[in-house]
């Protein structure tokens, strides 16, 4: 192209005038106008309009002129192409007026300050906006199939900008002709693309208009649209205020078809705005760079005809176009024909429009001149080489301002050189290759163990384990390469522009130099797709994937370098401990950051979790999350979707380079955060899934599926993204999703889901299309049954079973991306305002989800980690011991132990209350009232027991309403808790039941003991009274007296009656045989004689005792053991039973049925959880009953005749003889016995209540304390007991105490919450503190009642009379009533004969009461045996401790280690810490080696086993469940997790196998090197314990 050169000029011509300072003035007026002028210049950013908050989310109507360039920016990022129509206010002015009326004409101009030119509009929108906003502005203005600022008037400096930034980012496709044959097409930033072209100028006084007239060039036989503005445009008739030398440029691209292309080849299309004389520079740099200027005017005026005549070689580049107007056209037309024949412009250059022609016809002509001018073009001018150029016309270019950011980044680009992408990233990113890959390999096989080969499990995962230490070893040492060194460098730096710049330009580079390499491997692999050669697809897939280089695999570099260090010797150098700031930092401007490296299927977890808490820092821990992630068939536009949505800019492509999951940022505006309850939105886009070309390939189902379990597990919201033409593709899709959907369902987790159907036309789409919802929906419950079957979940029979799906609210139908036939076609406005209502109700989604508790960052990772892990295992049996469920199932636990035993402590005081009812009944009514009372007391029991169950579940239904628990997690567990609930009112209701019962019983026995005394204690009292009036009738010694008194005593009670003693041996057997009563044993069970003679040798487990199928079995190994299983059974209930006997017999009552009842209860519960393992018959159980029942009838009749012994009427007596013969003497020497008589009284009727007090509420004080102590933790949750008992273990180092643990677990349990009582008990003598405590209220509540009971039923003081004192004694009783038992017998003793009168006896009572809690509280203090004092107590402390911590008391089939789960009536038992199956007794049948192996490892390993359960035959460990349904035995969550038992194995392996009978287990070498510091610490990870 020649130059540009001038006549008689120089080449500073006069005529190049350059904007006056007014004119800068316009526009900062302009600017204040529309409020922008606190952004001018450039002070308007990218990042602040990506922000969610209302303005730039809900439409509003434009009340202000103030408020239209918002409009126009919210429309614009939505891809809106009515963006444009945002000029005016809202208002209809035409509304209350009379259209006709004159002055509304002059009315019209006055409104022109309520609109704007759209031109001037987005001058002034470029003039306010940063580089980057400048950038999304184009680009979307260009999607819109509008013109874009090509050069900018009155930018800095007041200068004319060329907008070559701006346009950068504009990447276009289209097809040229000579490719149609071949479907080939360009793909090229339009800055660098050389396309011809032509500019469109005017002269001052052409009235046709050059914009409408292109817009009809460039529509031709297309619907018209409005590519330029123009004056018959909404807002285009409105002056131009500061748009006059404003050049746009658009681009004509051909799709391939000569049907409908316009030019067989790009064009580009310049409009200078304004009159050419008044933009010279910008006019004369436009002639300069194009392949054409098209000149329109109606007449040349002399100035005019001045500049174009100094134009030279102008005849090949300048058309003239003339309008030809009715009237003096011929005087116009003279001008016009001078200054052609002045420029020796050939006809062909000059081209009139007659009024007779209307615009398309005129059109259409000048498109022919066009193409005859195509054909000439030679060389072309790119817009990138037009910068020197605008240098030379003093024109400004807006990427002029910082060249080092472009100079980083090409000396990146440099390294690159000619070398091919996969050589570059071996050397210059080496961490992301094959070491990084293989690592994920061994991390899934360590979770999958399919190529353990004829290696033991236990051995091969620590090979596993070995070689990624040596991978990670072998990554610390490398060294940074210099194109790292140059991109962290480029990275860090304080001015976050420039930061912002390199990043651009990066990708700017990497971008066109992927799409020149790549576009060759890319139409290998098509070629491939149609032949379906899977080998060489897999080849050009791994291919595609090694030869793609983006900033991500820069960025994923960095990670990997982060994660590497740690593995070095050395501490991480301090520019490699900023990385995880600098990615934050990245994040917060609004970049996206790998999650998920696809070429590996892996997540650099520590790499993500330190970048996200950096993050977390730096937003002052103000993270709340509202995650949305998009899923769908490759290519239908997830990314475009997500876009358009928010503005932002996943990468987008057609090519499938980049895979895996990509996460991104939005802040949530301040206006927004408390409807929203979050503080940033987490969009996630994923690679597509179900790739048609690479469906072929092994891994690609398994590949798409972890990817859909993950984002899904992580989001909120889901969007699964559906065109309607994939539909074959789509059900694999929706497969993957309904599995990944049920898999978050068994954890709590509800994601909300949408179905968005795109590509779909029509007003009636959605009605239209019912019949494909319900299609859909029926594909859905079909593949949701798919996967409830793989997943064994049969009450799953629909999708709604999942997921609250409603078909009307849940499908969104969304028409076609393009309007018409791309690449020339706008977006469809039907496709933004259908995403823009889309997102709308996305965000009123995510206000009702976020309604329960958001994650933030914290504990975002937790549950991504724990996700993760779960995903890596093939079965996808999700780790119960995913950090957040087990933390939200612990707290669960926690709560409901403490309302488990408030219930139990309210009825266990209202129980105590009611035996002291009981025993407080008057003696005088008979057994059938205390039957109906004890009746009537049970229905109360009842109903108290039902109030604590409602408060029970209401608390519950409480918790799980709350937002802070994370109770979401575990919803699926409420119906366990539930369940509880109701297992805890029937166990309670029979306990109390019991007990009321036993309090009857002992009532009838006290009173038939009581009448027995009664008879023989009248006897007495009238011998003495008949012994005293003898002996006064002469003067006796205190001697002499003394023996009168023993003779006469003797007399009185020498025929005193006993109790009789029942054969509590029939007894027990009649409960016995109650029990087999619906069985047909009873010959067996009748040969019994007595019992007592039965249990007294050791019990013999026998053949006879298995199940007859068993005993065929020849193999005497397995023989010999499941006899010794058998055995060790047998032994285990016995000892339990007996100690459950003992405990019974130790406390001061009589034996009652109940008892053996309860024995019975124990053992059958024994017996039920262990036939599947043992097979045992009905033998088995008649012997073992009998044996125990023997050893219970001993126990039990000892304890009968204990009880007898202390309540035998003469006993009773006997204690009362001292006092009688005290009366005697003091009667005999008439002294004041006051005193004596109130001591007596307090000490035999007032202190055993007292103590009796004491003891009653003790057990429960006991509890109390402990569970609010500084041991309460031990008790909070059965899985921290099982930590503190473990703990303690580990730090005694007692072989025998883990043996005890593991076979006799109940037992150990029990003896260990004893220890602990006896030892919080001994600490500060805190049982003589709790003593006091109860005896300093009773006193007090006794002496109130003293006080009460000296006044009469008046109100007044008792008489002071002997006779006073019988009304005090029943006024004190009945007050005590609810709180002591005062025995009637025991006061009428006392009180025989007293001479006292009533007042100085209160006095004595109350000294005496004072005395007794002295008394009392020496020997509290004194007292050292608490043991004695535990087993005597009604409510037993260690009891009722042992309920909240032991559970169900279920052990895993193989470790045997104890069920965890909370509540007692779970559907599935658990535990934290599984442990080498060889401590559980499991034994290499043949061998006889104890087994080493985990039962976590091997439930996911193709291993088998053999048992009683499978009747010996070989089963999949797999498939565990099928007979083990109860038990949830997941894999390890970490490796670490078992080390604990590891290590006690390595410790006592030889002993264990000793006490077994076995041979030692082969553990692996590594198990050798692990420390007990690392095992205590890998149970602290285990049990969650910080």
């Amino acid at each position: 192209m020649s130059g540009l050169k001038y006549r008689g000029m120089k080449r500073k011509t006069p005529h190049l005038q350059w904007p006056q300072k007014d004119e800068c003035a316009g526009v900062l007026n302009f600017l204040s106008k529309l409020g922008l002028e606190k952004y001018y210049p450039n002070k308007l950013t990218l990042r602040s309009l990506l922000e969610i908050n209302k303005n730039n989310i809900f439409d509003k109507d434009i009340e202000s002129v103030e408020a239209i360039p918002w409009c126009f920016l919210r429309k614009l990022f939505k891809i809106n192409a009515e963006c444009r129509n945002c000029t005016h206010l809202s208002s209809n002015d035409e509304k209350n007026n009379d259209v006709f009326e004159l002055d509304l004409y002059t009315a019209d101009e006055s409104a022109e300050d309520n609109k704007v030119n759209p031109l001037d509009l987005i001058t002034a929108l470029f003039l306010c906006a940063d580089s980057f906003l400048q950038q999304e502005m184009a680009l979307k203005m260009s999607m819109c199939q509008f013109s874009v600022p090509l050069l900018l008037p009155r930018g800095n400096n007041s200068q004319t900008t060329l907008m070559l930034w701006a346009l950068r980012d504009i990447l276009k496709e289209w097809r040229p002709h000579d490719m149609s044959e071949s479907k080939g097409f360009v793909e090229d930033n339009i800055v660098n693309a050389n396309i011809p072209l032509f500019s469109f100028v005017r002269l001052k006084n052409c009235s046709l208009s050059k914009s409408q007239i292109l817009n009809h060039v460039l529509s031709s036989g297309q619907q018209n649209h409005n590519i330029f503005t123009h004056r018959d445009m909404e807002g285009g008739a409105v002056q131009r205020t500061i748009a006059n030398g404003l050049v746009e440029v658009c681009w004509y691209l051909p799709c391939g078809s000569e049907k409908l292309d316009i030019f067989p080849e790009s064009i580009a299309f310049a409009n200078l705005r304004g009159d050419v004389c008044e933009s010279l520079a910008e006019f004369m740099f436009l002639f300069q760079v194009s392949t054409a200027t098209f000149l329109f005017l109606d007449k040349v005026e002399e100035t005019e005809h001045r500049i174009l005549t100094s134009l030279q070689d102008v005849r090949s580049k300048l058309f003239i176009v003339v309008n030809r107007k009715e009237g003096n056209a011929c005087e116009d037309m003279m001008s016009a024909k001078k200054t052609v024949e002045a420029l020796d412009l050939p006809n062909s250059s000059v081209k009139i429009k007659v009024p007779r022609v209307n615009v398309a016809e005129f059109s259409k002509k000048l498109c022919t001149a066009l193409n005859k001018t195509l054909k000439h073009v030679k060389t072309t001018m790119n817009i990138e080489n037009m910068l020197g150029k605008a240098v030379e016309f003093n024109l400004s270019v807006d990427e002029c301002k910082s060249d080092s950011p472009k100079r980083a980044a090409e000396e990146i680009m440099k390294g690159i050189g000619v070398r091919s992408i996969p050589d570059y990233k071996k050397q210059q990113l080496p961490l992301q290759g094959d070491n990084w890959k293989r690592l994920a390999q061994l991390e899934k096989e360590e979770c999958r163990l399919q190529k353990a080969g004829d290696l033991g499990l236990e051995e091969y995962k620590c090979q596993l384990q070995k070689e990624k230490v040596c991978i990670r070893k072998e990554q610390s040492k490398y060294k940074l390469s210099g194109a790292m060194k140059k991109f962290i460098a480029s990275l860090d730096t304080t001015d976050k522009q420039e930061r912002d710049f390199f990043l651009k330009w990066m990708k700017l580079k990497l971008d066109a130099h992927s799409r020149n390499k790549l576009s060759v491997l890319r139409n290998k692999f098509k070629e491939q797709c149609k032949k379906k050669d899977t080998k060489l697809i897999s080849e050009l897939d791994h291919a595609l994937l090694e030869s793609s280089l983006g900033i991500e695999h820069y960025m994923r570099e960095m990670g990997q370098i982060y994660e590497a260090s740690f593995f070095s010797s050395n501490k991480p150098a301090n520019e490699i401990s900023r990385l995880p700031g600098l990615a934050a930092e990245m994040l917060l401007d609004g970049y996206p950051l790998e999650l998920l490296d696809g070429d590996a299927s892996n997540i650099p977890e520590r790499w993500v979790t330190d970048v996200l808490m950096e993050l977390h820092r730096k937003v002052g821990g103000k993270s709340r999350l509202s995650v949305l992630t998009v899923l769908g068939v490759q290519s239908t536009g997830k990314s475009t979707l997500l876009n358009t949505m928010f503005g932002v800019q996943f990468p987008v492509s057609s090519g499938r380079c980049t895979r895996g999951a990509f996460m991104l940022f939005l802040r949530i505006g301040e206006d927004m955060q408390s409807d929203l309850n979050c503080d940033f939105v987490l969009l996630i886009d994923t690679e597509g899934l179900k790739s048609p070309d690479l469906a072929q390939l092994e891994d690609s189902y398994e590949h798409d599926n972890q990817l859909a379990t993950l984002v899904i597990g992580l989001s909120d919201v889901t969007i699964i993204n559906i065109a309607m033409e994939n539909s074959i593709e789509m059900k694999d899709v929706l497969q993957i999703a309904a599995h990944a959907f049920l898999r978050m369902k068994e954890v709590g987790k509800k994601p909300v889901c949408h179905f968005v159907h795109q590509n779909v036309a029509g007003v009636s789409a959605h009605t239209k299309n019912m019949t494909e919802r319900k299609h859909l929906l029926d594909q859905l419950n079909e593949m949701t049954q798919i996967a409830a079957d793989m997943e064994r979940q049969p009450s799953i029979k629909a999708f709604t079973d999942v997921l609250d799906y409603d078909m009307e609210k849940n499908n969104w139908y969304i028409p076609g991306l393009w309007h018409g036939t791309p690449p020339m076609a706008p977006v469809n406005t039907g496709y933004s305002e259908a995403v823009a209502d889309f997102k709308k109700n996305l965000l009123e989604t995510l206000k009702s989800v976020t309604n329960t508790e958001v994650s933030q960052i914290p504990e975002f990772l937790k549950w991504m980690s724990s996700l993760w892990k779960a995903v890596k295992y093939e079965n996808f049996i999700f780790s119960f011991r995913n950090t957040l469920v087990a933390q939200a199932y612990d707290n669960l636990c926690k709560e409901f132990s403490q309302w488990e035993w408030d219930s139990r402590k309210e009825i266990l005081s209202w129980q105590t209350a009611t035996e002291l009812e009981i025993s407080n009944a008057d003696n005088k009514s008979d057994i059938q009232c205390w039957n109906t009372m004890v009746a009537s007391k049970k229905s109360e029991a009842s109903e108290q027991i039902a109030f604590q169950k409602n408060k029970m579940r209401d608390k519950l239904q409480a918790y799980y309403k709350r937002k802070d628990k994370r109770v979401n997690l575990i919803e699926k567990y409420k119906i366990d808790f539930y369940n509880s609930i109701n297992s805890l009112e029937n166990e309670i209701k029979h306990s109390v039941n019991n007990k009321l019962d036993c309090a009857l019983e002992l009532k009838i026995s006290v009173k038939l003991a009581q009448d027995i005394q009664r008879k023989y204690r009248d006897v007495i009292e009238e011998r003495v009274m008949k012994l005293l009036s003898n002996c006064k009738k002469s003067l006796q010694s205190d001697e002499q007296l003394t023996d009168e008194f023993e003779k006469m005593w003797t007399g009185a009670v020498v025929n005193v009656s006993g109790l009789k003693e029942r054969n509590i041996s029939a007894c027990i057997l009649k409960q016995l045989r109650k029990n087999f009563s619906n069985r047909n044993v009873s010959e067996e069970l009748q040969n019994i004689k007595d019992l007592q003679e039965i249990g007294k040798d050791s019990f013999k487990a026998r053949s006879k005792h298995i199940d007859s199928f068993l005993q065929k079995i020849q193999n005497l190994i397995l023989t010999q053991n499941m006899k010794g299983d058998l055995q060790r059974f047998a032994d285990n209930v016995i000892e339990t039973c007996t100690r459950f006997v003992l405990d019974t017999a130790k406390t001061n009552r009589d034996y009652h049925d109940t008892f053996t009842n309860d024995l019975l209860k124990k053992v059958d519960e024994s017996l039920k959880q262990s036939y599947k393992r043992l097979k045992t018959n009905t033998q088995f159980e008649i012997d073992l009953k009998v044996h125990i029942c023997g050893i219970a009838s001993r126990e039990f009749h000892q304890m009968h005749r204990k009880y007898l012994l202390d309540n035998d009427p003469q006993t009773q007596l006997e204690k009362y003889k001292s006092q009688y013969l005290t009366d005697f003497l003091d009667l005999y020497k008439e002294k004041d016995h006051c005193q004596r008589k109130a001591t007596d009284f307090v000490q035999v009727c007032i202190k055993p209540a007292v103590e009796e007090y004491i003891n009653r509420s003790l057990g429960i004080d006991i509890v109390d304390e402990i569970l609010t102590s500084c041991h309460s933790l031990e008790y909070s949750s059965r899985s921290f007991f099982q930590y503190c008992i473990l703990k303690e273990l580990l730090e005694k180092e007692d072989f025998s105490s883990f043996v005890k643990y593991i076979c006799k677990y109940e037992i150990y349990v029990k003896d260990w919450i004893f220890q602990h009582i006896l030892q919080k008990m001994s600490e500060d003598k805190t049982l003589c503190k709790l003593k006091n405590i109860n005896l300093e209220v009773i006193v007090k509540k006794t002496t109130e009642a003293i006080k009460q009971a000296s006044k009469g039923e008046d109100g007044f003081q008792l008489p002071d009379n002997n006779e006073s004192i019988t009304e005090l004694i029943n006024n004190m009783r009945k007050n005590l009533i609810k709180d002591i038992s005062i025995s009637m017998e025991a006061v009428k003793g006392v009180l025989f004969q007293i001479q006292s009168s009533c007042h100085p006896f209160i006095k004595s009572l109350i000294k005496s009461l004072s005395d007794l809690r002295e008394e009392l509280q020496q020997e509290f203090s004194n007292s050292e045996d608490i043991t004695e004092t535990l087993n005597n107590l009604p409510i037993k402390p260690q009891d009722e401790l042992f309920k909240r911590v032991f559970g169900c008391g279920q052990q895993c089939p193989f470790c045997k280690v104890p069920c965890e789960a909370g509540g007692k009536d779970h559907k599935q038992h658990h535990a934290a810490v599984h442990r080498p199956q060889g401590l559980g007794r499991y034994r290499d049948i043949n061998s006889q080696k104890l087994i080493e192996s985990l039962c976590t490892t091997d439930v996911h390993s193709e291993r088998q086993f053999k048992n009683t359960e499978t009747n010996w035959k070989w089963h999949p460990y797999k498939q565990y469940r099928e007979y083990y349904p109860d038990w949830h035995i997941p894999p390890d969550p970490s490796i670490e997790a078992s080390d604990y038992w590891k290590y006690v194995l390595v410790q006592y392996n030889d002993r264990f196998a000793e006490r077994y009978k076995a041979k030692p287990a082969d553990v692996p070498e590594a198990w050798r090197s692990i420390t007990k510091e690392q095992a205590l610490d890998h149970l602290k990870n285990a049990f969650n314990i910080k």
